[in-house]
């Protein structure tokens, strides 16, 4: 089976911004790395804002914009580092950068990929089809991005998403040890195969 969907769109019409200082681009309002508009005490988050459409991204944009209210002084958003999860099956997650938005970048990639085929978890849960893809910068080894097709994707991806936020090496979360039997190990075996020592296919 395959959804087609033709996408979303902001909705800022009768919203009352004329007259304002808010500055609106195909639709979508203006603001700065805190969520600010051009307008004194005026912020927006969500669906109305140009980043990607994801309620876990509002949920955070939200948070920043209120701490920054209340005259805290909250990290700005890395959207490098924004998880996208899609919810069928099997499940498919990534975070960071593409092998080929990588190298478009600049950046000498090396990659590495793990099958859910070999993975005994995934075996004993009948669900092999997949895989892990961990794309790395050669000459720092940081991780890039994380690809995920397959068994518990969408939960699997948060591993990918602390070990970028912590500015993790490959080797790093190569070295890490997992626990057997799970499908996490997947993560552990491509970010090895990173350096070409993934041993279990």
């Amino acid at each position: 089976m395959l959804l087609v969907a033709v996408g979303r769109m902001p909705f800022t019409e009768g919203l009352g911004l004329e007259g304002t200082k808010i500055k609106v681009e195909k639709g979508f309002i203006k603001v700065n790395e805190f969520q600010q508009t051009d307008e004194k005490n005026v912020y927006a988050i969500g669906d109305v804002v140009p980043t990607p459409l994801l309620a876990h991204l509002a949920s955070k944009e939200g948070i920043v914009a209120v701490e920054h209210l209340a005259g805290k002084n909250p990290r700005p958003i890395n959207l490098r580092l924004v998880p996208n999860c899609t919810y069928c099956d099997p499940e498919v997650a990534s975070v960071g950068l593409t092998e080929a938005k990588a190298k478009e970048a600049g950046y000498d990639v090396k990659v590495g990929k793990f099958p859910f085929s070999a993975s005994g978890k995934a075996r004993i849960l009948g669900e092999e089809e997949g895989f892990v893809k961990i794309v790395a910068e050669k000459k720092y080894d940081e991780i890039l991005g994380v690809h995920i097709i397959g068994p518990h994707a969408t939960e699997l991806i948060a591993e990918a998403c602390v070990a970028m936020q912590l500015e993790s090496t490959a080797e790093e979360l190569g070295n890490t040890m997992h626990a057997h039997p799970t499908v996490s190990e997947a993560v552990m075996e491509a970010a090895e195969g990173v350096h070409d020592k993934t041993i279990h296919i």
